[in-house]
């Protein structure tokens, strides 16, 4: 049996009257790659984020290796190196080249060493097709390619667990490929990965579980064969009709 990594459970949160997230459960395995799917403003990234504390949830609880992480005991860094998130937006430092970018959390957060936390760095700079820039600013770089160093400086702390919150919404068309090339890369090696994506192609290849979300619910859940296939509610079919035929 894989082991369960994450347990969401009971998970609420709202802005003033707003109840973005209701009562949301659902797990995370060794070796999972969920996709969780939605319109726009269905709660997806605000539950990625509450997962990668960001968000404070109102509610419930977020087991990591059964720990409850919103326990005030647990520290918000150490946790992240292990569980940790790539951006819409990248989140680059755009004072640091490629290589730094990639270092600095290995060093403050892990304590590693320069050396250790270089070497670490360009492993996975090569892995994303990054190793020729790594002397470059993020402003030198095209969307793909920053999001490629971001998601080599997610892999550099060595986390259990990859949170992907919309990782190509940002991208121009001829940059989605590649970004999802790496992120079917990383699937197909075993990394264990939750990814809000649009990208339905992506959730119904790749994937091993679909999460679909609606108004802060989860609707339903289960295999891509199910979800795209056979799904239960109707508002689930609605949803998907228009991906259908591709």
């Amino acid at each position: 049996m894989e082991e369960k990594i994450l347990d969401i459970k009971h998970l609420s949160k709202s802005y003033g009257q707003h109840e973005v997230l209701k009562d949301i459960d659902f797990s995370v395995e060794t070796g999972d790659v969920i996709s969780i799917i939605g319109a726009s403003g269905s709660g997806k990234s605000t539950l990625l984020r509450c997962i990668n504390l960001l968000e404070t949830a109102d509610s419930g609880e977020i087991l990591y290796h059964g720990e409850n992480v919103l326990d005030r005991k647990v520290k918000a860094a150490a946790y992240r190196a292990k569980v940790g998130m790539v951006f819409q937006s990248f989140n680059l430092f755009n004072n640091m080249t490629v290589l730094d970018n990639c270092i600095v959390g290995q060093v403050k957060v892990l304590k590693k060493s320069k050396d250790e936390a270089k070497a670490e760095s360009m492993k996975f700079l090569e892995k994303v097709g990054m190793a020729p820039y790594i002397n470059a600013k993020p402003r030198q770089l095209s969307g793909g390619q920053k999001q490629r160093v971001a998601i080599a400086r997610a892999m550099a702390m060595n986390p259990e667990v990859l949170l992907f919150d919309e990782p190509t919404s940002a991208l121009d068309p001829e940059m989605v490929g590649e970004v999802l090339n790496v992120m079917r890369s990383l699937a197909s090696g075993g990394m264990t990965m939750l990814v809000v994506t649009h990208e339905m192609e992506f959730a119904r290849d790749v994937s091993n579980k679909v999460v679909y979300m609606n108004k802060g619910v989860i609707c339903e859940q289960g295999s891509p064969e199910r979800i795209f296939g056979a799904a239960q509610k109707q508002e689930t079919r609605d949803f998907l009709s228009r991906f259908r035929n591709n």
